[in-house]
């Protein structure tokens, strides 16, 4: 008999992960170039040439460097180092080694200080919408996740409602940003305004809350858009990072915590995290990639191959009739269903082929996720279908 904690999510298996496997049977089926899945945030660029060279050369020089080792569960000294700097040169910071835990993946970053900072009936609160797994993964910890309900107007966190939810029983706070699924940046003003809530309820409660950031997204940003940093902003930050987006390496597993000296606490948050890392399981961070994103650093995606997606099907869908806000960020689109249940809406896409994600699985019902990070031509290939899903609706 499995766990009962497991028997709820066998029920509800992740969506998302469901559409991923049945656009593979249609695949079979139909032909892989005539299914459009924009059901999985699976980077479509390829990772960095930099990238594979800097693996060939790390591992001829295994000889001399012991390459597949255990290291400080915290991760590899040296590459600790180098993303402190990196992140001092971009966001004007002054991290060292001390403030950065090489983790597995943004997923297993968020694990680990949860893990860290939440006691059995502790709360934790999400802006609806937000990633599926948040609720997972608080409820490992028997926390509590609390919902703040979506603006469906600008997606902007609810701050007044916010404010509202917290409570003494509150310890942290988790945003997304560049958003999944909206796409939309949360601005300076609305991160001085949340930090400020925050602040004043700590006073009140005489409590430490946490805000953490989970930012797998952050050089996802268009038009310039910029996307704070906020430990700069409120001293009791952790900011959570993926390397599975930036350098399209999602099944890698790799990235890292940033836990900033200011954070009150910050010794024994950062030992305890470095412990919760191995006691998850998890041990360490994989060796070779810490290895190997060291070596590149600073190498970037290429933002105009999402851009040109972007403004492709944004484009297209809005001139089918379909509402949607255009994202500042990350590779999704957040589009308004036509009919009240957007599962129903689901459904009638899959006839077409189109495989989308429904916004009940991010705690917003009544929209679905498009994720355009797939090839410029199977949105080309994709738009004839979307234009007949458009006239079953009687959309423009």
């Amino acid at each position: 008999m499995i766990a009962e904690k497991m028997v709820g999510l066998v029920n509800n298996n992740s969506a998302i992960r469901m559409m991923f496997e049945e656009g593979k049977k249609l695949a079979a089926q139909y032909g892989a170039e005539n299914v459009y899945d924009f059901s999985l945030g699976n980077p479509n660029v390829p990772a960095p040439a930099g990238l594979n060279k800097a693996i060939k050369e790390i591992l001829d020089e295994e000889e001399s460097t012991f390459v597949h080792g255990y290291m400080s569960n915290s991760g590899y000294e040296d590459v600790r180092q180098i993303v402190a700097e990196s992140l001092n040169r971009r966001f004007d910071t002054a991290f060292s080694k001390d403030n950065i835990i090489m983790t597995v993946g943004a997923a297993g970053g968020l694990n680990v200080i949860l893990k860290t900072l939440i006691n059995p009936g502790d709360e934790v609160i999400a802006f609806a919408p937000y990633f599926l797994e948040y609720r997972s993964y608080v409820n490992n910890y028997d926390g509590v996740l609390v919902e703040v309900s979506p603006n469906t107007e600008t997606f902007m966190p609810n701050l007044d409602e916010f404010a509202t939810k917290i409570t003494r029983k509150t310890k942290a706070v988790i945003i997304n940003n560049p958003n999944n699924p909206t796409g939309v940046v949360y601005s300076e003003d609305i991160i001085k305004k949340l930090a400020k809530i925050m602040e004043d309820k700590q006073n009140e409660f005489g409590t430490e809350i946490y805000l953490i950031s989970d930012e797998p997204y952050r050089e996802l940003a268009y038009d310039g858009v910029e996307v704070p940093y906020l430990t700069k902003y409120y001293a009791n930050t952790v900011v959570g990072y993926s390397y599975s987006k930036s350098l399209s390496l999602p099944g890698e597993r790799i990235g890292y915590l940033v836990i900033p000296s200011e954070m009150p606490d910050y010794k024994n948050v950062f030992a305890a995290a470095g412990i919760a890392n191995r006691i998850l399981g998890f041990v360490n961070a994989p060796s070779l990639m810490q290895r190997a994103v060291a070596k590149v650093i600073d190498e970037k995606t290429d933002i105009e191959y999402y851009n040109r997606n972007r403004e492709l099907l944004y484009g297209s869908l809005t001139s089918y009739g379909f509402e949607c806000i255009k994202p500042e960020g990350a590779f999704y689109l957040f589009v308004k269903s036509p009919v009240a249940n957007e599962k129903e809406f689901c459904n009638k896409a899959k006839e077409f082929n189109i495989l989308i994600v429904p916004g009940s699985s991010f705690a917003c019902p009544g929209y679905v996720r498009i994720a355009y990070c797939v090839a410029y031509e199977t949105i080309e290939r994709s738009l004839a279908s979307f234009e007949k899903l458009a006239k079953e609706f009687n959309l423009k």
